[in-house]
């Protein structure tokens, strides 16, 4: 009996994580049985290629890799960590929240294609993750909708706080741009639950006001 899968997703800078955070405090205070997991695994060898991806060594720009290849590096690592790590459980009719999954080859790899060529690219995705690998499909993604400037001012504050330098990814702006008009289209395509960031006069929401929506949901 397949148990139920709950995905966070959103850009870089999207406060995915902390809203993934909260999530997780609250159905513990509530006493569900439920477990998590988070890709990609960095510290696993199976995201080897991932980490040399997003470190630059197959090219300093997120386009040098095409949206193909890229989106294999990742689907072998979340291959690998729902084999070893969470499937079993999910199979066996558990509760599952994933802090980024298949969903975000749908919203980082995409982007690096027209819009019209999209949709292609995430019927091809669909078959390959859900088809060919068997991963499991998602109950229901959460798209935590962040306006790009808000999402790298977040990144550069966190780089300054940690004293660290982002990837490939996140120190591109453009490339972060696209990604948010990808995972638009993305959550058109699939039925994803946009979790708007902002309110409608475009202020920042509070992240207390987000996880209120985000617990209506699950």
């Amino acid at each position: 009996m397949a148990g139920r899968l709950i995905v966070f997703e959103g850009t870089d800078g999207s406060g995915k994580s902390t809203q993934f955070a909260l999530a997780r405090q609250a159905l513990e205070r509530e006493g569900r049985e439920f477990r998590t997991f988070t890709y990609p695994q960095y510290q696993e060898e199976s995201s080897a290629l991932v980490r040399m991806y997003l470190g630059g060594q197959f090219g300093t720009h997120p386009s040098d890799v095409n949206a193909y290849a890229a989106s294999t590096f990742f689907a072998v690592d979340r291959y690998a960590g729902y084999k070893r790590f969470w499937g079993s459980y999910y199979e066996q009719g558990g509760l599952m929240m994933l802090d980024r999954y298949t969903t975000s080859n749908a919203v980082h790899q995409s982007s690096k294609l027209a819009p019209p060529e999209r949709e292609a690219f995430f019927r091809w995705l669909a078959d390959f993750e859900y088809g060919a690998l068997g991963l499991p499909r998602p109950d229901l993604v959460l798209w935590l909708d962040m306006p790009t400037q808000l999402a790298v001012n977040n990144l550069r504050r966190r780089e300054r706080v940690t004293h660290t330098i982002g990837d490939i990814h996140e120190v591109d702006a453009a490339y972060l741009s696209a990604c948010r008009d990808a995972a638009a289209q993305a959550a058109d395509f699939f039925g994803w639950r946009r979790v708007a960031c902002t309110d409608g006069g475009g202020a920042l929401r509070t992240q207390e006001d987000i996880h209120k929506e985000i617990l209506s949901y699950i």
